[in-house]
């Protein structure tokens, strides 16, 4: 199992904050740093504010050196493609290769009414999804030399130049998540490297990742094409003091924690509980850090958790 660290910077953290966990990170062994794409805070003052995700991840790649960098997940309303790519692709070089690309349509409408971004229904939405992707997808697969054009409903694309490339060819990694039950899945078939269940239950999970299993299928894709993994909330402690501390610390409660993730309790409860999500075909987790001050909790996760399951 693949252990990457993953952070929410808009419930507060300036980009310090966010270099010293992803330093930590790589030098405790996580795979990967990861941060949400968000404008505003869900809860509390989110001081000292936002940062931008790429922008970020662009300073990292430059601060690190081995760890795998990305957004879960970056919102198709915040950005226009073409940008957006040549955005990717930037990061993609600077960090020699180490980007993973997560997105997803948006739904967080309080942000978009705060910075003026349009926020279009649902539906609409993942039209515009959908023509990221292929547009994305398209720029980085273009061959050097030639150029790029694309007719959608949304976006058209006329005689790009279609540059920069990222290191990585075709592209970086693309990570599709979500619980819905047929366009997410034909999504992640179509264009996904990675499949992502945020923060849901064992059944969910399981019933989420079969449908996508069928979708891969159904695209002529082997089934060890696509990684699976989800995202779940930490809270270990090395004694139930601790762990509650922990949770004091991120504004929850540990009884609450123990009935929507694994990752709450003693390594060794952690091991012993994530074995059934193992089964369920979980290959990569994402560990939702809240208190980005607290390092010793990633050192405590490292040492008891991801050396025994790694």
């Amino acid at each position: 199992m693949d252990f990457r660290v993953f952070v929410e910077p808009q419930q507060g953290a300036s980009y310090a904050d966010q270099l010293s966990v992803a330093k930590a990170a790589e030098s405790l062994g996580y795979s990967a740093f990861f941060r949400s794409d968000h404008y505003v805070a869900m809860s509390g003052d989110g001081l000292p504010g936002p940062t931008d995700s790429w922008v970020t991840l662009a300073g990292l790649a430059r601060e690190t050196e081995r760890i795998r960098l990305g957004t879960m997940v970056t919102s198709a309303t915040f950005r226009h493609p073409g940008p957006l790519a040549i955005s990717v692709a930037q990061v993609d070089e600077m960090s020699g290769g180490r980007v993973d690309l997560g997105v997803g349509a948006g739904w967080f409408e309080a942000e978009h009414q705060a910075y003026a971004i349009p926020f279009p229904p649902l539906g609409e939405r993942f039209e515009r999804l959908a023509e990221q992707l292929d547009i994305l997808t398209g720029l980085w697969s273009t061959p050097t030399g030639d150029t790029f054009d694309y007719t959608g409903t949304h976006y058209t694309i006329s005689n790009s130049p279609a540059l920069p490339k990222p290191t990585q060819q075709p592209g970086p990694p693309i990570i599709i998540g979500g619980k819905g039950k047929k366009r997410t899945p034909e999504l992640a078939a179509k264009f996904a490297a990675e499949f992502n269940v945020p923060f849901s239950p064992l059944d969910e999970i399981t019933t989420q990742f079969e449908r996508v299993s069928a979708a891969v299928a159904a695209a002529g894709r082997t089934a060890d094409s696509m990684t699976y993994s989800a995202c779940f909330v930490v809270c270990a402690g090395r004694d139930d003091a601790e762990v509650a501390r922990r949770a004091q610390a991120i504004g929850r409660e540990v009884d609450e924690l123990h009935t929507n993730t694994p990752l709450v309790g003693t390594p060794a409860e952690i091991v012993d509980k994530l074995g059934a999500f193992a089964d369920s075909g979980v290959e990569r987790v994402y560990l939702q850090v809240l208190d980005l001050s607290d390092l010793d909790h990633l050192e405590l996760f490292a040492d008891g958790v991801v050396r025994q399951l790694r």
